[in-house]
C-alpha cells in the first residue's frame, strides 16, 4: 500500500536542480499525523507546489531564450511551477473533499515536460489503498 501524503512532503521534478516541499493548505479539514492531508487537486503552483530551484528544461520558454542567448549552451533558468493538471492517479478509494487522496506514487505534470513525483510523503504511519 501507499502512504498518504501530507503538508510538508519533499517533491523532486525531473528538470528541477533542487526539491521542494509541497503545502497543504488546511481547507479540506482533515489531518494525517498532525499534518493536513493532501488530495489530488493539491496542485497550483506557487501555492502547493513551490520552485524547485533552477529548471533545465528545453521546453520551457526562459531556459530555451537563455540557452539560445549562450549560443546553444544549455542554461538552467529559475523554475516557476506550470502545473495546470492535478496529480494522478491518487487513490480512487478513499476521498477527501469529494477528491481522491494523494498518495507517495502519483506524479503531477509540469507544462514544461517535467514529471514531478513524491520523494517523501510527510509522515510515515498512514497508509491508503
Amino acid at each position: 500500500m501507499a502512504m498518504h501524503v501530507v503538508n510538508g512532503a519533499l517533491l523532486q521534478c525531473s528538470f528541477g536542480l533542487a526539491p521542494s516541499s509541497l503545502v497543504v493548505l488546511p481547507v479540506n479539514r482533515m489531518m494525517s499525523s498532525n499534518q493536513p492531508a493532501a488530495n489530488i487537486m493539491d496542485h497550483k503552483p506557487m501555492v502547493n507546489i513551490m520552485p524547485f530551484g533552477m529548471c533545465a528544461c528545453p521546453a520551457n520558454p526562459t531556459v530555451a531564450s537563455a540557452t539560445t542567448a549562450a549560443l546553444g549552451v544549455l542554461t538552467p533558468m529559475p523554475c516557476v511551477p506550470a502545473t495546470s493538471s492535478p496529480w494522478m492517479p491518487g487513490a480512487p478509494t478513499v476521498m477527501l473533499a469529494n477528491q481522491p487522496v494523494l498518495n507517495n506514487t502519483s506524479t503531477c505534470m509540469c507544462n514544461w515536460g517535467g514529471v514531478i513525483t513524491v520523494t517523501m510523503p510527510g509522515q510515515m504511519t498512514e497508509l491508503v489503498p
